[in-house]
């Protein structure tokens, strides 16, 4: 029997029920378990075809099995809620379903709406916001706008999974309270009000509802919370390698897990089922839910695709929101656009300046389908007669450059350009031998006898002096240079380095050498066979070159600053620092980037500073920079996007999702390293700025900052109660500037003076909206406060209420900047319900 109706079932539709009990109990099971990395099974006689999975959460990667595939590579999700714009969302959520169905993709692995707890999180980048009302609502856009385009979006990582330090093993404790009105609540947003059609479950676990137990296994979050309570009729998808067993796992909830065929399921779910020890009926509901995501995206019955409402081109709209997202941190000098006369000078300086750093490292990466880097789009930009110098001047990485394999490597028996490759089996027997003339670092898809994988190279030392040449990899491993050890390991790496993403930044030991002529490289490497993921080999090949020091490239790059108009310097992180898979040591920029600003700052008073940064760091120098922009990881329109904020095509007007400290000894949550294999969220309802309003310490830049390229005047504020116990404000603001420009209206919601009841934030974010007025004018703007934003979670009644007191509204351009004040008209005669 095939499906051919036009319109998704709802869950329990006798058509789907039908197809449930028509399928044998290995089919039942094979549909609950992946057939690959990216797949799940097929029934061609159901009329059912495998459904694609792919990651996200900027850029949709596809099916994984072409290396020379791209995508298009968005702004970190940061950026995208840094716009403070639902509308902006929106777009975005059409343009992953077109990127999704460009690349045969049914569901993709995003949004991830963990809140950003601790700045040093490793996958901060990929968080929208340390608050959970607005991830809940840049969320719900995005979700809304594919999946009405008949693309799966899957919302991860639920829940707790904040940080990434054991990150597959710790457990979050965090009391209820918290859970439900921090951590929740974006899930909740995305699940309940726009219907989410899968949910991510994460590797960490959960000391909640009266359970400790790995979130996969947590009936009472997963079953109790998730399905019953939220109704939530999706699929429950394991993040990949994270189920842990078979029963707990099926009668916790899990509908499917990821990949497959092997695994704790793939080995024994059908055994567990076939001995009563997982219920029919849980089988049953796992496979309903699967044929319901099916005909969702399309892939069961014979309908093929609807048409889908237009997306917007791809480059055009990444460049706008780019530019829109950037947060001009302050314009003290009025630098913005450039003050550019005929024959003027710009240096841009920096190393992001030609290499910027415009992805995360880890699942969230794409090979993008273009890249432009601010030299070259500033280049391109600029009027004629104005002239450009760039220069580097600092090092941003920790480990030395990539090694120029086609340029400076030679296989030492044929001599031709690149690597020599051995494959070895157990026995140490050559099973394939040949030349890489481009050796990128990876070797994937290995065959399967093979255990060891031997690189050996003539590498050629062009210049006197001192050569650093290294090579990073993992697992078993012994590493040889100039006939000098470098690095040597007799432990076994398996699908944990995946996990851990320690596969993709290898620690690089390096070796020192001195002179010309070649230097012999040999490395005998482990080949990974990971369960669930393709065979692998890892060899970073490094080689710095002697040049100029640090110190005369520093120097060199001052001067050019010190003799032109405008400096504009570019810095930042890179993928050794933000990636998934480990959490950052520290908040500073890597290398000597700091002192490199300080020095240009000193040298030229008309200097414009860049970060390029997903997550904060510290910026010592930002009393003494005139104008600091926080740029973002942009994706691949980040060099076009920079040019137009620099040259005022596009407004820069941002507004910053999170607290960017002054201080490292001020951060609420410094670090996230579990104590005895427990995180305990100690700030309980005080996450991010929250808990900079409670102490009262004095950030760098506060939630909610963003200059934009005008000014602004708060003129009137009403609240006037709306349905389902909403409120809504409105907010008339003037743009008081010479250009047109966008305004964030953000409103606050302040708890009743009453010492008796319960613990409250001294202020929340209770709504925003995003308006664009012109030049001189002004506009009356509604700004939707929710009920909930109101509410109180009653852990001993199990329901919402609002504590009775007078809530007041304050109305203004940041946490920190309120200019207008109101009290909230809610109905107390309402104030308590259920779930």
């Amino acid at each position: 029997m095939t499906l051919t109706s036009t319109t998704p079932p709802a869950a329990g539709d006798p058509v789907l029920e039908h197809l449930v009990a028509t399928l044998t109990v290995e089919e039942k099971v094979a549909l609950v378990i992946g057939t690959g990395i990216w797949t799940t099974a097929a029934v061609p006689r159901i009329g059912l075809r495998a459904m694609v999975m792919s990651d996200g959460p900027a850029g949709v990667r596809g099916r994984g099995a072409d290396p020379d595939e791209t995508s298009a590579s968005f702004p970190a999700p940061s950026a995208l809620a840094a716009t403070w714009d639902v509308g902006l969302a929106d777009r975005a959520g059409a343009l992953f379903a077109a990127e999704a169905r460009r690349h045969g993709v049914d569901v993709v692995l995003a949004p991830q709406v963990n809140l950003q707890r601790t700045p040093v999180g490793g996958r901060h980048f990929e968080c929208y916001s340390e608050d959970p009302l607005l991830s809940g609502e840049i969320a719900a856009a995005l979700v809304e706008a594919a999946q009405e385009r008949g693309v799966g979006m899957s919302v991860k990582h639920f829940v707790a999974n904040d940080s990434e330090t054991e990150r597959t093993s710790y457990v979050a404790r965090v009391d209820e309270r918290a859970l439900r009105e921090c951590y929740l609540a974006p899930f909740e947003r995305v699940v309940r009000g726009s219907g989410a059609w899968s949910v991510m479950g994460a590797y960490s676990g959960l000391d909640a509802f009266g359970l400790a137990a790995p979130v996969l296994e947590h009936a009472p979050l997963l079953h109790g919370l998730l399905k019953d309570e939220w109704g939530f009729d999706g699929v429950l998808v394991s993040d990949w390698v994270a189920t842990q067993s078979v029963g707990p796992a099926v009668r916790g909830g899990l509908d499917l897990q990821m990949p497959g065929p092997d695994g704790p399921w793939g080995d024994g779910l059908l055994a567990a089922v076939r001995s009563g020890e997982v219920p029919a009926e849980l089988l049953d509901d796992k496979v309903r839910r699967l044929l319901l995501l099916a005909t969702r995206v399309g892939a069961l019955g014979a309908q093929g695709e609807s048409p889908a409402p237009a997306a917007p081109a791809a480059e055009p709209f990444l460049r706008e929101l780019a530019a829109r997202a950037t947060v001009v941190l302050k314009d003290d000098a009025g630098l913005l656009p450039l003050p550019l006369a005929e024959g003027a000078t710009v240096a841009l300086l920096g190393p992001a300046a030609t290499q910027p750093f415009t992805q995360g490292g880890g699942s969230g990466y794409v090979r993008p389908d273009r890249a432009t880097d601010p030299a070259g789009a500033l280049r391109d930009a600029l009027p004629a007669g104005v002239r450009l110098v760039v220069q580097a001047g600092a090092r941003a990485r920790l480990t030395p450059p990539p090694l120029d394999v086609a340029g400076r490597c030679a296989d030492p028996v044929t001599g031709e350009p690149g690597v020599r490759v051995e494959l070895l089996d157990a026995a140490g027997t050559t099973l394939d031998t040949w030349t890489d003339p481009a050796w990128n670092g990876w070797l994937q898809h290995v065959r399967p006898d093979a255990v060891t994988a031997r690189l050996t190279a003539a590498v050629r030392l062009p210049e006197p002096g001192e050569h650093e040449l290294g090579v990073g990899t993992v697992g078993r491993h012994e590493v040889l240079i100039a006939g000098q050890l470098a690095s040597t390991s007799a432990a076994e790496v398996d699908e944990g380095v995946i996990l851990s993403s320690g596969h993709n930044h290898p620690v690089t030991p390096v070796v020192r050498v001195s002179g010309t002529g070649t230097a012999e490289l040999r490395a005998e490497l482990q080949v990974v066979h990971p369960v669930g993921y393709a065979s692998f080999v890892r060899a970073l090949l490094a080689h710095r070159l002697p040049g100029p020091t640090a110190e005369d490239e520093m120097a060199a790059a001052v001067a050019e600053a010190a003799a032109a108009d405008v400096a504009v310097v570019v810095v930042g992180t890179t993928e050794e620092v933000e990636s998934e898979g480990f959490d950052r040591r520290d908040l500073d920029l890597p290398g000597n980037q700091d002192e490199f600003v300080r020095r240009v700052c000193a040298a030229n008073p008309r200097t414009v500073v860049v970060v390029n940064a997903g997550a904060p760091v510290l910026l010592p120098w930002l009393a003494e920079a005139p104008t600091v922009l926080w740029a973002w990881l942009a994706g691949q329109e980040c060099g076009t996007a920079l040019a137009d904020v620099l040259l005022g095509v596009t407004e820069p007007s941002g507004r910053l999702p999170w607290t960017l400290p002054a201080r490292a000894e001020d951060v609420p949550v410094p670090h996230a390293v579990p104590r005895d294999g427990v995180i305990e969220y100690v700030e309980g309802l005080h996450v991010g700025y929250r808990s900079w309003e409670k102490d009262g310490r004095e950030p760098a830049a506060c939630f909610g900052h963003g200059l934009g390229w005008t000014t602004w005047s708060y003129e009137d504020v009403t609240a006037e109660p709306a349905e389902a116990g909403d409120v809504t404000v409105t907010v008339t603001v003037r743009n008081t500037g010479a250009r047109d420009g966008h305004e964030v209206v953000q409103v606050y919601v302040e708890p009743p003076a009453d010492p008796g009841g319960p613990e409250r934030p001294v202020r929340w974010l209770g709504g925003f909206a995003a308006v664009h007025v012109p030049a001189g004018a002004s506009a009356r703007v509604p700004v939707r406060v929710p009920r909930r934003a109101f509410e109180v979670w009653d852990p001993a009644a199990g329901g919402w209420f609002v504590p009775a007191g007078e809530h007041v509204l304050r109305a203004g351009r940041s946490v920190r900047d309120l200019r207008l004040i109101s009290k909230a008209p809610l109905d107390q005669s309402s104030a308590r319900r259920n779930r």
